[in-house]
């Protein structure tokens, strides 16, 4: 009914059937008898029709008064829609660990924002999987296994976990070889990553650690700031770990044992994805194949298999 109501309302518009038929590209007996429907469901006449004039009935005034501002409205709406969904502009909220979206996906976030500038971002950074629907959300990035069924997921990479310590905290206080040796030294431990895992070369042993720790912190940058200070051993994910590593400001032991990788997954809500969240999705994870400190760690891939480790943030 809808179709036939557009049609009579483009039909008033435009003064005769001829030029309605002109506009709307049917043929003259396919308008006449879509109009004769919508009369007879009315219970109405709508138009007085002649060979040389055509005006609305009375009724067909009031109907064409009251309707048309609301198919007006609906094809503005249907238009601003189609906008949204098929249009990269408009505002992105999206849920990320604080530590990550600081550190190795920065980039990312500044080279979309480049990419579109017509989008508008906004970031929510927490390190606990915040509700994505509460927020309004459009996309997450979420470390470990996804097991919620209502949302979507795409797997962007992984990342291993090093066990340091600065060379200052080595040199003056040994270098454990075996993860059961870490109790005698003074460890750094994150809420992210409050158990330590860990398996023996020849996969023979697994060894799960909870340690007390001299220090306890929820937020990971904190803490490699102070195992760089030489105040003890931290069991810390490699996209924070990598720059000092390299600069040798920290030291990576117990290189025989191996570590849980931990797996980095874009989730969203909606069946449908209009085309700014999809490109988001494109563009992260063109930039997680990119980028080698998501890609693992070659180190330890050589090994074999890394043991599974639990959901949560990095």
């Amino acid at each position: 009914m809808l179709d036939d109501l557009a049609l009579f309302v483009a039909i008033v518009d435009d003064g005769s059937l001829l030029a309605a038929v002109r506009r709307l590209n049917l043929p003259a007996a396919t308008l006449t008898r879509r109009l004769q429907k919508l009369e007879a469901r009315l219970g109405c006449q709508l138009l007085l029709r002649s060979a040389r004039s055509l005006k609305p009935t009375p009724e067909g005034r009031l109907y064409y008064e009251q309707c048309r501002p609301l198919l007006v409205a609906l094809q503005q709406t249907t238009a601003t829609l189609d906008g949204d969904l098929n249009q990269i502009q408009g505002t992105l909220r999206v849920l990320a660990p604080v530590n990550l979206a600081r550190s190795v996906l920065a980039p990312a976030w500044t080279s979309f924002l480049a990419a579109w500038p017509d989008i508008r971002l906004e970031l929510i950074l927490d390190n606990r999987n915040e509700d994505l629907w509460r927020h309004g959300a459009d996309l997450a990035v979420r470390v470990g296994p996804q097991h919620d069924p209502k949302l979507r997921q795409r797997r962007l990479g992984g990342f291993s976990v090093d066990v340091v310590a600065a060379p200052s905290y080595l040199a003056a206080h040994g270098e454990p070889r075996h993860p059961r040796e870490l109790d005698q030294h003074a460890l750094l431990v994150s809420e992210p990553l409050a158990t330590w895992y860990f398996m023996s070369p020849d996969g023979s042993e697994r060894i799960e650690l909870q340690p007390q720790g001299r220090c306890r912190v929820n937020e990971l940058g904190l803490m490699v700031a102070m195992a760089e200070a030489g105040l003890g051993i931290m069991y810390c994910p490699h996209t924070l770990s990598g720059a000092a590593l390299d600069s040798g400001r920290l030291r990576r032991i117990l290189t025989d044992w191996r570590t849980p990788q931990r797996v980095l997954y874009a989730v969203w809500p909606q069946q449908q994805l209009p085309r700014k969240v999809r490109a988001l999705l494109e563009h992260l994870s063109d930039f997680a194949a990119a980028t080698p400190t998501l890609q693992g760690d070659g180190r330890q891939a050589a090994t074999g298999q890394r043991p599974a480790a639990p959901g949560g943030h990095a």
